[in-house]
């Protein structure tokens, strides 16, 4: 009876080392998951009057201050904050706060 609780527990080990296996390439399927990232430097509300008005040349003015820190979000959630940098004369962000995971987990309910 001891050798069948050895065979079991051996078998237990075994099970658990291919289930972590198994996660670990769950994980690495996901990493070539595209995500969509995005930076709103700003936003307003406007009449549907005002929209008809715009042309080219027109000027909207928006609620965000300048160096205010942008809102950065992965598929329209948000996930922290940055400041505006020019990276080889395009545009970029410096992620200067992240939301906390426990913040992020919020979010999704």
């Amino acid at each position: 009876m001891t050798d069948e609780v050895k065979n079991l527990d051996v078998q237990e080990f075994q099970a658990e080392a291919q289930a972590q296996q198994t996660t670990h390439r769950d994980i690495n399927f996901i990493l070539d998951v595209p995500l969509e990232l995005t930076v709103v430097i700003g936003r307003t509300k406007i009449l549907v009057q005002e929209l008809l008005q715009l042309g080219q040349g027109s000027v909207i003015a928006l609620e965000k201050l300048a160096g205010e820190p942008m809102e950065v979000y992965v598929n329209d959630r948000l996930i922290g904050r940055g400041e505006v940098v020019v990276v080889n004369e395009k545009f970029g962000i410096r992620l200067t706060d992240i939301i906390s995971p426990t913040e992020r987990v919020r979010q999704l309910r």
